[in-house]
């Protein structure tokens, strides 16, 4: 039993209880391996949301290199019924980073669960481990010269296709939609047991990673934004790289332009004519993406003004919308393509059309030309600067793909973001019939004040976009909570009888995306 006392512990864990279980973890994983000291959790403890860095505190961190080390982690779990929060690579910005939901959760960190198990080039997929990121894959296909394209978010290369995909992430090549192309999971369950969807369970299946249904239900899902169980190996496909890729952008000028750009793009998505997911970006994603911040522009606090936003337009020729598209395929496909894509814009009479050729390696051109293309880069994160102070929270609300649909989510977004002193900085990623509306509520995490006014905004956001039928597909750990209970109490029932099912001791990440037998269970009671 561990001699020391521990500053943070688990909800329900008494000092001995957890001093038993570290001793456990340390005889399993080594003592390198599990870290109890403070300065070893600072950096599972920090966060970008609206909160102090305390109240999402780990109690530990283990480090697992083996299926056989998890399962035996959950085992020990179990026992003395430890909480874990598992994490890939931890690079989820913006939705809480590493830090566990709930505080006193032990982090299980598998970044070093690193293996690329498999690449096929022939069928075009991989077969992962949770810390293998995009940069690593990216590296090993360049190095063996494969003729494959990677599909991931902005973080790229140092976020992970496991990660993202569990957290039902995009990216922006035809094969954007994530978990769309992802093909057999294999997943620790609470009770240590190893279960592999689809065709993985079959001895000896060499379809694991190119079929995947399987026989009977089929479950990959459940486990996606989800605490049924800790994947340990994914399998994903990949897009076959095509020899000729044709990036180009096109500017608008006015904020009302983008009912006609949404009601042009639709038909153009539905029919694959465009096949990839189309980003409309407006004019502070593009100011901050180029590495511009606000202080260049205007010292006053509050929301950016009118007039300053147009000094911005004048100054970079960036557009109000800014709209970030490829054609793919041979030369005879791309050339057809972009016939039908530039006469449409032609025809639309508005918007100025830039290719590669007329941009060449001009920021944020380059970095969308590279995303579109499966080339990793840490752009994006210039939008961090804009405001300063680490402050970041990503609301994405769904909408339908119509024009009018996107401008009342924007007019509303803007409206309460300028009530609370606070930039509408946002892009529209445009699928055939949805669009993710993912809006970056960036402030000063430093200025307690404009914290608070942050923590308020995100509030209203999610309460007013409620109203109006509106949800958002992913949320910071903040807020899992609070949106889980927008989605009506069926949807809450089900997911926990199924919880209750798989991990009655609740110790795999209580309250990811709101499921949580011991909130659940007093929620009930007190509504008996």
């Amino acid at each position: 039993m561990s001699e020391r006392e521990f500053d943070v512990l688990p909800r329900g864990v008494s000092q001995e209880q957890f001093g038993q279980a570290i001793g456990k973890f340390r005889a399993l994983l080594g003592a390198d391996n599990v870290l109890v000291e403070d300065q070893q959790l600072v950096p599972y403890g920090k966060v970008m949301m609206s909160v102090a860095n305390d109240e999402h505190a780990p109690s530990a961190a283990l480090i697992a290199t083996t299926v056989e080390q998890v399962q035996g982690i959950v085992r020990i779990c179990n026992e003395h019924r430890i909480p874990i929060w598992t994490i890939s690579t931890g690079r989820n910005f913006g939705y809480g980073s590493a830090a566990p939901v709930q505080r006193g959760q032990v982090i299980l960190d598998l970044k070093k669960m690193n293996r690329i198990l498999k690449i096929d080039p022939d069928l075009c997929y991989a077969l992962v481990e949770p810390g293998v990121t995009y940069g690593q894959l990216y590296d090993y296909i360049q190095e063996h010269d494969l003729p494959l394209m990677l599909s991931f978010s902005a973080p790229s290369a140092i976020a992970g296709p496991l990660g993202n995909t569990m957290d039902r992430g995009v990216g922006y090549t035809p094969y954007g939609e994530h978990f769309m192309m992802q093909c057999g999971m294999e997943v620790v369950m609470a009770d240590g047991q190893v279960y592999r969807t689809g065709m993985g369970g079959v001895p000896g299946s060499n379809t694991w990673q190119i079929f995947k249904w399987g026989y009977g239900p089929t479950l990959d899902g459940m486990f996606t934004q989800a605490n049924y169980g800790i994947t340990t190996k994914m399998g994903f496909w990949l897009m076959p790289k095509p020899p000729v890729f044709k990036p180009f952008e096109v500017i608008f000028e006015n904020e009302e332009d983008i009912v006609e750009i949404v009601d042009l793009l639709r038909p153009l998505r539905m029919s694959g004519t465009i096949p990839n997911s189309v980003v409309i970006a407006n004019i502070l994603w593009e100011a901050g993406s180029a590495h511009l911040t606000r202080a260049q522009y205007i010292q006053e606090p509050g929301h950016t003004p009118d007039n300053v936003l147009k000094q911005i337009l004048d100054d970079t020729g960036m557009g109000a919308w800014n709209l970030y598209a490829a054609l793919y395929g041979t030369q005879e496909q791309v050339d057809a393509d972009w016939k039908l894509v530039s006469g449409a814009f032609a025809r639309l009479g508005k918007g100025r059309i830039v290719t590669q050729e007329e941009a060449g390696n001009t920021q944020p051109f380059k970095y969308r030309a590279e995303l579109m293309s499966g080339v990793p880069n840490l752009q994006e994160f210039g939008l961090y600067n804009w405001r300063g102070g680490g402050g970041s929270m990503w609301f994405a609300p769904v909408s339908e793909a119509r024009g009018s649909e996107c401008r009342k989510q924007a007019a509303l977004a803007k409206r309460i973001l300028h009530k609370h002193g606070l930039d509408y900085v946002a892009e529209f990623i445009v699928a055939p019939r949805d669009m993710h509306h993912v809006i970056d509520v960036l402030y000063d995490r430093s200025s307690g004040e404009e914290t608070a006014r942050a923590d308020a905004c995100f509030n209203e956001l999610l309460d007013e976009f409620e109203k109006e039928g509106y949800a958002v597909y992913r949320v910071n750990t903040r807020f899992q909570e609070r949106v889980a209970r927008s989605y009506g109490p069926v949807k809450r029932d089900v997911e926990h009888a199924i919880k209750r099912a798989l991990d009655p001791n609740n110790i795999l990440a209580p309250g990811r995306s709101g499921i949580d037998l011991e909130t659940y269970d007093a929620d009930r009671r007190e509504n008996s």
